[in-house]
């Protein structure tokens, strides 16, 4: 399996894959156009779009990492490249991309690179959550000379993935789920991430 991802995920993708602001420049002139990224462009996916825009915006300055995380950080000596597959409307790519690029950036080691989702579906049917789901986002860690497949993480921390199942199992309409959702997010400030990958970058490296 390892060789039909390492095959799959080789260096062409990473090439033609967007920087953190190369995609982000990518929303911001779809919207001017109407539009967001993959084949729906109806009113409710351009809302969404458009508020993940001002979201990551707001996240991206309000972002403060834990002096262990920096600590951390400082003492990698693996380069790595963070492959994220992702959509501008997704609400968990919203949350989680600024902090995971936030993160990346403190170490020279370390290079993210950004593909929609709905392009690269060969590459995302390999990273399936519980084996069915496309769930977005995705981020798989690669070594940044063999390409080799590290490890990878998402769509969500587990904490917001636990709460997600639990309003799932209760049928709730789609805007109660991500009022909730997002409402976590809110209260726990990019902390359960940072966690995470402080544990993630011993395994990985």
């Amino acid at each position: 399996m390892t060789e039909v991802k390492v095959t799959i995920i080789n260096r062409s993708v990473i090439e033609n894959a967007y920087t953190y602001d190369e995609y982000r420049e990518l929303i911001n002139e779809l919207l001017l156009k109407g539009r967001t990224t993959g084949e729906n462009h109806s009113e409710a996916m351009i809302h969404y779009t458009n508020m993940n825009s001002h979201r990551m915006r707001r996240i991206d300055k309000r972002i403060e990492l834990m002096d262990s995380l920096n600590e951390r950080l400082d003492r990698v000596n693996r380069n790595m490249i963070w492959l994220v597959l992702t959509e501008a409307w997704c609400g968990d790519a919203a949350q989680n991309l600024p902090i995971i690029q936030k993160i990346a950036e403190h170490s020279p080691k370390i290079q993210t690179r950004y593909i929609l989702r709905d392009e690269n579906l060969e590459i995302m049917d390999l990273f399936l959550t519980n084996g069915r789901s496309r769930s977005i986002p995705k981020l798989i860690c690669l070594d940044s000379q063999t390409l080799e497949i590290l490890g990878h993480w998402g769509p969500r921390p587990a904490g917001a993935d636990q709460l997600y199942n639990e309003l799932s199992q209760q049928e709730l309409p789609y805007q109660e789920v991500s009022e909730k959702l997002h409402k976590w997010y809110a209260d726990d400030k990019t902390k359960s991430v940072q966690s995470e990958f402080l544990g993630l970058l011993d395994v990985w490296e």
